[in-house]
C-alpha cells in the first residue's frame, strides 16, 4: 500500500479558523518535514467535540501567545494518513507507511516534558517566531488534520495495520484518551469495577478500553438510550439512564459500597459530585470532559471518603500506542462508533451535521484518500 512514486505538489488544499465558526478554504504551501519528522499525506480525519468547541470559544487552542481566530490555523487533530516523506534522521518509518496521530508532541525540554508529561507542555503555544522552543499540538496550536498535508513528530505516529479502515483509524487517538484517563488512575483494571460517565466517544471507547483490560463490571451511565444500547454492545455489563433512575443508587445496587473507579465523561454540571457518591471509600476519580460553566462541588465529601481526583489532557503517557495495540489485537472494535462519512470539500457540512445531529452522529469522519 506504498505510495513511493507519489508526487508531493508545491501547495495543498486547507481549511482555517477565520472568525468564531468560520471555516475558510485555502491553498498553503505544502509543508516541509524538519529532523525527527515526516509529512503525512492525509487520508481521513474524524470531528471531535474540541474542533467544535475551539470553532466557538478559540480555547484550548493558542496560537502566537492568543485565541486562534484569524491568524490562519488548521484545526482537526484526530487523523490518519500515509508517510509520503522523511525528514532527516527518520528510520522508524518508510514512505507509504499507514499511520495514526497522536495531538501532543511537547516541547522536550521542559520540566513535564522530560518527565514523560508532554500533554501538559509548560511552553504550551510556545511555537512562533519569537517564542519558539519546539512546542506542538497539531489542531490546537500547529496546523492540523483538516487538510492534504501535515508534519509529525516520529514520537506521535502509531503504525495502522491494512486490514484497519481508515475511519476506523481515525478513532485510535479517541481510544488513546479513554487508556490514558485509565492510566492516571491505576492502570490495573482486571476484576475492579468501573463506572463510566457520558456515553460520548471517550466515554464509549473508555467502556471499550476497560473491559479490554479486565474490569467488571463495567456500568456505562448517560441519557441517551441509542448511546447506551452502543456501550453494552462496545462490552458495558450495565448500563443507566439517569434520566430514568437516580445513577448512584444504581450504581451502588450493582456494586455494593461503590466502584473502585469512575471516568467522568459527561461534563455536566453535577458530574464530580455524582462521581464521588458513585465510589466507595478510597476510590478514584477521572475527569475527561470540559464542562461549559464552573460548577461547586462538595470539596469536604472528597476529602471525608479519601477521594482521588485526577484531570487528564489529551492522550499522554504514550496511551495512543497502547490503546493501538489494543485495536490491532482487535480486543477494541471501534467500527461501531463512525456513522457518517464526508470528503474534505464538504468540511463545512460535516461540521454542521455533527454540532446539529450529535444524537446519532457518534463519529463524523472526513475522508481525502486519492
Amino acid at each position: 500500500m506504498g505510495i513511493n512514486n507519489f508526487t508531493i505538489p508545491e501547495t495543498m488544499s486547507a481549511w482555517v479558523l477565520g472568525g468564531v465558526n468560520e471555516l475558510l478554504k485555502v491553498e498553503k504551501p505544502v509543508p516541509e518535514p524538519g529532523p525527527a519528522q515526516v509529512l503525512v499525506k492525509i487520508d481521513a480525519v474524524s470531528i471531535c467535540g474540541t474542533d467544535l468547541e475551539i470553532m466557538a470559544r478559540g480555547l484550548p487552542a493558542m496560537v502566537e501567545g492568543g485565541l486562534p481566530f484569524n491568524k490562519n490555523l488548521t484545526i482537526g487533530h484526530e487523523y490518519m494518513g500515509r508517510v509520503a516523506k522523511l525528514g532527516a534522521g527518520v528510520d522508524t518509518f518508510k514512505i507509504g507507511d499507514r499511520v495514526a496521530v497522536e495531538i501532543h508532541a511537547g516541547c522536550g525540554q521542559c520540566e513535564r516534558c522530560r518527565e514523560g508529561m508532554y500533554t501538559a507542555c509548560l511552553n504550551y503555544g510556545e511555537n512562533y517566531p519569537g517564542h519558539d522552543k519546539g512546542h506542538r499540538a497539531n489542531g490546537f496550536t500547529t496546523d492540523g488534520g483538516f487538510a492534504e498535508y501535515a508534519i509529525n513528530h516520529i514520537n506521535t505516529l502509531v503504525h495502522v495495520p491494512d486490514f484497519m479502515s481508515d475511519e476506523e483509524a481515525t478513532l485510535i487517538v479517541t481510544a488513546g484518551t479513554a487508556m490514558y484517563g485509565l492510566d492516571v488512575m491505576s492502570g490495573l483494571y482486571a476484576g475492579k469495577s468501573i463506572a463510566i460517565t457520558g456515553p460520548g466517544p471517550i466515554g464509549l471507547m473508555a467502556v471499550a478500553v476497560a473491559k479490554a483490560l479486565g474490569a467488571e463490571p463495567v456500568i456505562l451511565t448517560g441519557t441517551r438510550d441509542d448511546r447506551l444500547a452502543l456501550g453494552k454492545q462496545l462490552g458495558a455489563d450495565y448500563i443507566i439512564n439517569v434520566k430514568k433512575e437516580d445513577p448512584i443508587k444504581a450504581v451502588k445496587n450493582i456494586a455494593g459500597k461503590g466502584v473502585h473507579y469512575v471516568m467522568e465523561c459527561s461534563g455536566s454540571q453535577n458530574a464530580l459530585n455524582e462521581a464521588a457518591q458513585m465510589l466507595q471509600r478510597g476510590g478514584r476519580i477521572c475527569l475527561a470532559a470540559f464542562p461549559a460553566e464552573p460548577y461547586p462541588v462538595d470539596v469536604a465529601a472528597l476529602v471525608r471518603n479519601n477521594i482521588y481526583v485526577y484531570g487528564i489532557r489529551g492522550e499522554g503517557n504514550s496511551a495512543t500506542h497502547r490503546a493501538a495495540s489494543l485495536m490491532a489485537q482487535k480486543k477494541i472494535n471501534a467500527k461501531p462508533l463512525h456513522t457518517h462519512t464526508f470528503s474534505l470539500d464538504e468540511l463545512p457540512t460535516a461540521i454542521k451535521y455533527a454540532r446539529d445531529r450529535i444524537d446519532n452522529a457518534i463519529k463524523v469522519v472526513v475522508t481525502n484518500k486519492k
